[in-house]
């Protein structure tokens, strides 16, 4: 039989260097699912697959007609690519310390989604320019998965939480995110070197996979001296 666990990295191949090459200008949009299908006659789940390893690899992003997306100091970011990504592609150095992942029972959240099972990992990560300042607190929370279940031992796959979802055969395909304003708590305010009451940006965004599996649900307290929010509508 083929080796089709690979199809999707090799369509990913195909057109990271096109990408890459200029054939395809950075940033532009590909043709549709059924014509990428069609063009390398694979079934429209290996593409969304490929598509999802060029997300990730911050090649390409999928916006649809309107939406809303983060600013850093005045430049557009894309969260879906995960923020490090996204400042990374406007030449904003960061790090990021990873403050704790622990293995938790979220009852609200399972019941909010409709989980199965109210075991997740919780991933907290404290997001810090060149010069120490810290712009942003993360945490996000995966489903507990056999293969996910001793991260609190072995850490991420190579500092990413997007690579250690796709090593656990989550895909992201689609998310829903929310932005409100909030004053930071006692633990954030000291974590971030802030005021208690210190008023931050909250983004919450809930992202699953192709076929509808919950695959991360992220909450983002962002600076705002440096965040902001633009929205973007077609008509």
């Amino acid at each position: 039989m083929p080796d089709i666990s690979l199809k999707h990295e090799r369509i990913a191949a195909v057109l990271a260097r096109e990408i890459r090459s200029g054939l395809v200008r950075r940033g532009a949009q590909l043709p549709g699912e059924v014509e990428l299908a069609k063009r390398f006659s694979v079934s429209r789940n290996t593409v969304r697959s490929a598509l999802a390893v060029l997300t990730e690899d911050g090649l390409i992003t999928t916006r649809t007609g309107k939406g809303s997306f983060v600013l850093f100091d005045g430049r557009p970011l894309d969260g879906r690519l995960g923020w490090t990504h996204a400042l990374a592609e406007q030449g904003v150095e960061t790090r990021m310390r990873t403050v704790r992942i622990t293995l938790e029972q979220d009852v609200v959240l399972a019941s909010r989604l409709g989980l199965e099972s109210p075991d997740v990992v919780v991933i907290e990560r404290l997001r810090q320019l060149a010069d120490g300042e810290a712009i942003s607190l993360e945490r996000s929370r995966i489903p507990a998965l056999a293969s996910l279940r001793d991260l609190p031992g072995r850490g991420l796959d190579h500092g990413s939480i997007a690579a250690t979802l796709h090593g656990a055969g989550l895909h992201l395909d689609h998310c829903e995110q929310r932005l409100r304003g909030r004053p930071l708590d006692p633990a954030e305010a000291a974590l971030l070197g802030r005021a208690e009451g210190t008023w931050f940006l909250h983004t919450e965004r809930t992202s699953w996979t192709a076929d509808n599996r919950f695959a991360e649900y992220a909450e983002s307290l962002l600076d705002p001296e440096h965040f902001e929010l633009s929205l973007s509508y077609s008509t």
